[in-house]
């Protein structure tokens, strides 16, 4: 088949590269890729927002699958833009994407089918959004509604914290905010491949949002992820698709925007049992590149059997994955674009790009996240080693990392 994967980060070189190993892929073309994503098939130069162009590249080039990699696009109405056309794209139209472009849409649907989560209002407004903020206290969870790419969440420590929060998401015309209260746990991301109600589970992963070492800074689209994830047991993946997986995605058919793609469930294990944090209408960035290292199924397969309504027996690695996220120095506030970058043939693993550029076969940095350099081993801590081992081999002046990734799920615990 050919297949079109729409995006150009981190998330769509590993979904590209999944789809590459395929049995049913004869040609690979991706919109608009990378230079990572160049080595794999054929990069188009159509942005992955310019909708109608996407949907005449895909008449014109007969695509028999399309696999959508960004929020932005999903939410833009990729999807029934597509199937308007009759083309086959897996992924969920405008409707069901606001399980991510609204956080309250998902929270309404979590308090109304009893999906755990925590307690949380709704504001449109700074005062009244204030005066809640001030009697409930601190630590509080601020988000803003809408499309942030990960970064529209405040986890204020004290009130003043909340109140420049709600300040700054106040200050955007039109913009609402959900007050969440503040869960204390261990986070993990659990993604399915969704059709209605049919739920296949991913293997588990854990993400790490914050930009500093021990989880400390502002929140970014993720620093670094891994996979499995020894805290979280069969036993706990289990209650996470009884308890908040396979009930979201039968309360969307019941709504009526029922759910087809990757739904993406970002999670806490808590003193009270498992918390909804998120979900997502996409793959989860940095999760895509540790989760499908591992997949030694057929990915389109799985997807088209799933889009089939049948269940697909996924085939896992039983190594872990390591994955760190080599970002622009002043990332998340701003990103570097055009600093030079050397030693990524050296690697010896898989280099994922998320943010970079080609010229007169040269890399350089084009973006806040740049590369992510993800390594297996039969466990996390030398998986971890690895990884950390490899890093030093990508040469640039502009990039940093956190050393610290998959630390708090290791025996030591240091």
């Amino acid at each position: 088949m050919n297949v079109l994967v729409v995006g150009k980060g981190g998330r769509e070189h590993a979904l590209a590269l999944a789809a590459s190993k395929s049995k049913l892929c004869t040609h690979l073309y991706m919109a608009p890729g990378n230079p990572g994503m160049a080595k794999l098939g054929t990069c188009v130069e159509i942005s992955d927002g310019d909708i109608d162009a996407l949907v005449k590249f895909a008449k014109e080039n007969h695509i028999d699958l399309t696999i959508v990699g960004p929020e932005a696009s999903l939410a833009k109405g990729i999807t029934d833009a597509f199937e308007k056309e009759g083309l086959k794209v897996f992924g969920p139209d405008q409707a069901a994407t606001q399980v991510e472009s609204s956080k309250d849409f998902a929270k309404q649907i979590m308090k109304k089918y009893s999906i755990p989560t925590a307690a949380y209002e709704t504001f449109d407004a700074y005062g009244p959004a204030w005066a809640y903020v001030q009697a409930q206290g601190a630590p509080i969870v601020i988000k803003e509604d809408g499309l942030k790419a990960g970064k529209g969440v405040t986890v204020a420590m004290d009130l003043e914290e909340a109140r420049e929060a709600l300040e700054i998401a106040f200050g955007i015309p039109g913009n609402k905010v959900v007050i969440e209260e503040y869960l204390e746990g261990f986070e993990y991301s659990l993604i399915a491949l969704v059709h209605n109600d049919l739920v296949v589970p991913l293997e588990v992963a854990q993400d790490h949002k914050r930009v500093s070492d021990g989880d400390k800074g502002p929140n970014t689209g993720g620093m670094g992820s891994y996979s499995p994830v020894k805290k979280i047991t069969p036993q706990i993946v289990a209650d996470t698709l009884e308890q908040v997986m396979e009930p979201m995605a039968k309360a969307l058919v019941e709504e009526g925007v029922p759910f087809t793609g990757f739904l993406y469930g970002g999670l806490m294990l808590t003193a009270d049992g498992i918390k909804t944090i998120e979900f997502n209408a996409r793959f989860g960035d940095p999760e895509a590149e540790v989760i499908l290292a591992r997949l030694e199924s057929d990915f389109l397969e799985a997807i088209t059997q799933v889009m089939e309504g049948n269940r697909p027996e996924l085939r896992w690695s039983s190594k872990v994955s390591h994955g760190v996220v080599l970002a622009s120095t002043s990332y998340p506030a701003s990103s570097t674009k055009g600093a030079l970058i050397e030693g990524c043939e050296n690697v010896d693993g898989l280099v994922y790009h998320m943010g970079t550029k080609e010229e007169d076969g040269k890399l350089y940095t084009d973006g806040g996240r740049v590369l992510m350099i993800v390594t297996l081993a039969d466990d996390l801590e030398t998986a971890y080693e690895q990884t950390y081992e490899q890093i030093k081999k990508v040469k640039s002046d502009a990039l940093f990392c956190r050393s610290d990734i998959g630390r708090k799920d290791m025996n030591d615990n240091a």
